[in-house]
């Protein structure tokens, strides 16, 4: 299997670093080579891999059996469709298209090639999101932030499909419901998108999600935290460190054996959330912190990619999960639009 990389900026040496990595292990997996538009990039990314580098996208189209699209946003479109009708099997970083109707397109030359296209929406391979979704319940509320500094880099779109984009996918990943109402506001700061967002999505099973996406922050962060039922369930996640732990409301006996609360420690803990121990009707409070592995997030999902590929089977983050992503992306941007309008 030969797989090329199209774009090789910051994002795009990652991808092809850790291409060759995995290929060094696997016989029957290399590294066709790069290209990007900045040939001096190329050149110097190629020569840094010692990895083929192209002059056109056609040249290495004929070489590839899949492929790596890090190029920005506004050009994943245009890129997509000529590697798809020459057969290739895509990987395309988030998100995948700009709108829906070009997202509809890659499916469709998707289905018509008989290929797979991955979106790289990287935090489902997340170790420390997957630790904590063994012990939270059913979701009822997430609140999501994700705030960052500001970038000439991803100018081209604005703030909610460069950061939002990403909790919007946990989220429509955590809750298997239909969308009943979104409402949302930002702003325009340092760009002519929007540098600055909030967003709350409701869902017809009554669960709500707020999420906030910022890139005029000094400060990077990425925190989640779900208030969950079945069992009712508070958990917080800071998905740069990787610490989170879990409090549960469960029965005698089902508490984890792996960490139970002493008695002392239990009431103190209680006190913190104030006057709830009437409310726990004879059940224990159960703190977890999960144990997260330590594994590289893009790794994990260039393999899931390379496994889909090699065994012709469903991608772990499909066309249609990206599709779904940017819909609702879409319905948030003009949502502030819609309100932006109202109170010109």
């Amino acid at each position: 299997m030969k797989i090329g990389v199209i774009g090789v900026g910051k994002l795009g040496e990652f991808h092809t670093k850790l291409l060759t990595e995995i290929a060094q292990g696997c016989s029957d997996l290399h590294c066709a080579g790069i290209f990007d538009l900045d040939s001096k990039r190329a050149e110097e990314i190629a020569k840094k891999y010692s990895v083929p580098c192209f002059s056109s996208l056609d040249l290495l189209a004929k070489t590839c059996d899949a492929a790596i699209i890090a190029t920005t946003t506004s050009s994943h479109y245009k890129i997509a469709c000529t590697l798809l009708r020459e057969g290739l099997h895509l990987f395309i970083e988030k998100p995948i298209t700009t709108t829906v109707e070009e997202a509809d397109e890659l499916i469709r030359l998707e289905a018509e090639n008989r290929v797979h296209i991955q979106v790289g929406h990287i935090e489902r391979f997340n170790p420390a999101l997957q630790a904590v979704e063994a012990y939270i319940g059913r979701p009822m509320y997430i609140q999501a932030e994700r705030l960052s500094g500001f970038s000439q880099r991803v100018t081209d779109v604005s703030v909610v499909l460069d950061l939002m984009i990403h909790d919007i996918d946990l989220v429509l990943s955590l809750i298997p419901s239909e969308i009943k109402h979104i409402a949302a506001s930002g702003v325009k700061v340092f760009s002519n998108k929007l540098d600055m967002a909030t967003a709350r999505i409701d869902f017809v099973n009554g669960a709500t999600a707020n999420i906030t996406a910022s890139r005029l922050s000094r400060s990077k962060m990425r925190k989640l935290r779900f208030f969950c039922t079945d069992p009712k369930s508070y958990a917080s996640l800071d998905l740069t460190t990787g610490k989170s732990e879990v409090f549960r409301l469960v029965k005698q006996g089902e508490a984890s054996s792996r960490n139970p609360l002493k008695s002392f420690a239990a009431r103190k803990i209680l006190e913190q959330f104030g006057e709830i121990h009437e409310t726990m009707q004879g059940k224990v409070l159960d703190h977890i912190i999960p144990e997260v592995p330590k594994t590289n997030a893009l790794r994990e999902e260039l393999e899931h990619f390379i496994n889909t590929v090699r065994n012709n089977i469903p991608p772990t983050v499909s066309s249609f999960d990206g599709r779904r992503a940017i819909m609702v992306a879409g319905k948030i941007v003009d949502e502030i639009a819609a309100n932006a309008a109202l109170i010109e």
